[in-house]
Parts: structure tokens; sequence; C-alpha cells
């Protein structure tokens, strides 16, 4: 048992040397925890490929996770091997791998999203408004810090996006306003804190040992902050966070009630749409791939089914009568 708990320390190491999040740090461990469980506690330097695939395996059968769910274990999983162990555990062979159901993204059309909206305010609102006006993720909304609003250049520069990659998107004129009225009550807010003797904030990668005093920076304080400080799980140190995305999702779920949609829609619901509307205002591909920071051109090519007219664009017979 010591030995486990010897080794899990060692993972939470590595994690933080590469600079992972927090939320990347607790799923691996956890899934690294489960993997030792299937295989009734023995360590994973006695074990290799045969039972990564058995785990592997185990989850899409017995368990039916889906698709991406799989993927993050697996991820985990190498991680542990590779940076841990320093062992390649090579060819995996044939895993049962679970079904990626083929979706097309739900989009919600902009009489919807003005009704959504209305259902909002303050800081959800704001918040929301982000997400469909400049394509942002959920975590990169709420991870965004005062030096990252340009209002002079009217853009949003995403740090540290999905796959730990920069982009610049729009700042939209009807946000310029109210993101500044934000920033003056949370300027309010990180001068109560410094004069309480507080005021510093998590700072990436390796910046809080590169500059001492940076994190009490108004520059790097969060747009969004929690209403609360609190204690920092990896230093121990009382800060103020950025707001938790609970309180988003369950706002937007909310109004999306209020507003008797019926898709089942979600704050990544707002990002599809702000994607999907923008082509359909004829912007070309390309600029909507930076804008939304994929990778592959695929991923947004996904958009353009979406824009297909019910039937891939084909006219029902039933509307010639």
């Amino acid at each position: 048992m010591d030995h486990k708990l010897k080794l899990l320390d060692l993972v939470r190491q590595k994690i933080r040397l590469k600079h992972y999040s927090l939320r990347t740090e607790r799923a691996y461990i956890d899934w690294i925890k489960r993997f030792i469980l299937f295989h009734h506690k023995r360590h994973p330097a006695s074990m290799g490929a045969p039972e990564i695939r058995a785990f592997l395996s185990h989850l899409a059968v017995a368990r039916k996770v889906a698709a991406s769910t799989q993927s993050q274990a697996l991820s985990a999983l190498i991680f542990l091997y590779r940076e841990v162990l320093d062992r390649d555990v090579g060819w995996l062979g044939e895993i049962e791998r679970a079904k990626k159901p083929e979706r097309l993204p739900v989009v919600f059309s902009r009489g919807e999203v003005r009704a959504i909206l209305l259902h909002l305010d303050g800081q959800h609102w704001l918040m929301a408004s982000l997400l469909y006006g400049a394509g942002l993720r959920l975590m990169e909304c709420l991870r965004l810090r005062v030096k990252d609003v340009d209002f002079a250049y009217r853009q949003i520069l995403v740090r540290d996006g999905k796959g730990q990659k920069d982009r610049v998107t729009m700042l939209p004129h009807a946000l310029v306003e109210p993101l500044k009225r934000q920033l003056e009550k949370v300027k309010v807010l990180h001068e109560e804190d410094l004069a309480e003797g507080f005021g510093e904030v998590y700072l990436p990668f390796a910046l809080e040992r590169k500059f001492a005093n940076a994190g009490r920076e108004w520059g790097w304080q969060y747009v969004f902050p929690a209403r609360r400080r609190s204690v920092d799980p990896r230093t121990r140190q009382e800060r103020r966070h950025h707001l938790d995305e609970k309180t988003l999702q369950e706002a937007v779920k909310k109004a999306v009630r209020a507003a008797k949609i019926a898709k089942p829609g979600s704050c990544h619901t707002l990002r599809h749409s702000f994607a999907t509307h923008l082509l359909e205002a004829g912007y070309d591909i390309r600029t909507v791939q930076e804008l939304l920071g994929h990778k592959d051109l695929r991923t947004t090519m996904i958009y353009t089914h979406v824009l297909q007219q019910g039937g891939k664009g084909v006219r029902s017979p039933l509307d010639s009568m």
C-alpha cells in the first residue's frame, strides 16, 4: 500500500513538472487508481500491455463508457508508463474500442440564443454572451485574465486553450461596456483582498518562481473571480480562484428551460452556435477554424453539415404538392 502511495506521489510530481492542469491531475490519478484496483492492487510496474488492454476493453464492454472516456483512461495509463515508470508499453494490439457516436452538434438559432440570454443576468449573462459572441469554451471563459482582454484592438487572447495553444478571437462591440463594468467590480474586490494581506492568484507554469509578486498584479487577476477565497489544493495557499464552472452550467440549463427550448442545450451549444452562425453569414471556414482554435479543419467541417437544410438540402416531394 505504501508503494502505491509513493507511485501516485510520483505521478503528481511528473504532472506538475509538465504543467498539466489540476483537472487533468485529478483525472489521471483517478484512472490509475481504477487500473490498479481492477487488477487486484498489483503494482503497475509488474504489468504491461496485456493488462492495459484488459482494463480498456472492460471499460468499453462491461462499463459501456463513452469513447472520450476510454481515450482519457488510455492517456492516463500511457502517461504513467512513459513518464513515471519510464517504460514504453509498445503496441497495445486489439483493444475493444468504445463506439464514438456520429452525432451532429446541437445548434441554437439566433432567436433561441436571444431568448436564452434574456433569461440570464449579471455575470452569467456576460459569460454566456462571451461563449456565443467570441466562441469561447467554458473553461477558457472562466480562466480569462484581465490582461487578456484587449479593448483597444477589440480582441481576446485565449491563452493555453485546448491542446495548450494560444489563439486570438474577437471581442464583440456589444460586450465592451459590460466587460469594463465587470472589471471595475473585480478591481474593488482585488484591492480589498490586497488590504487583507491576500490578492494573489494562481500563475501558470513556472511564473510564480520567475516573477515573485506577479500573482498580486492587476493584470493577472481573473475576469470572473469566485465570491470567496479558497485554499489551493497544491500549494495550500489561500487565494481567490475563478468561478466554478457548475455555476454557469446550471444557469444556462435553467435559461434554456425558461426559454422553452426543447433542444438538449448547454454552454458548449453556444460555441457551436457561434461557429454555425459565422458560416451562415458567409465567413471563410479557415477563419472560423482559427477563431475556434481547431487544430484540424475536419473538426470545423462538421458545422457545414449542420448548414445543409433538412435531408442534405433535398426538397421533400410533399412540399411540391
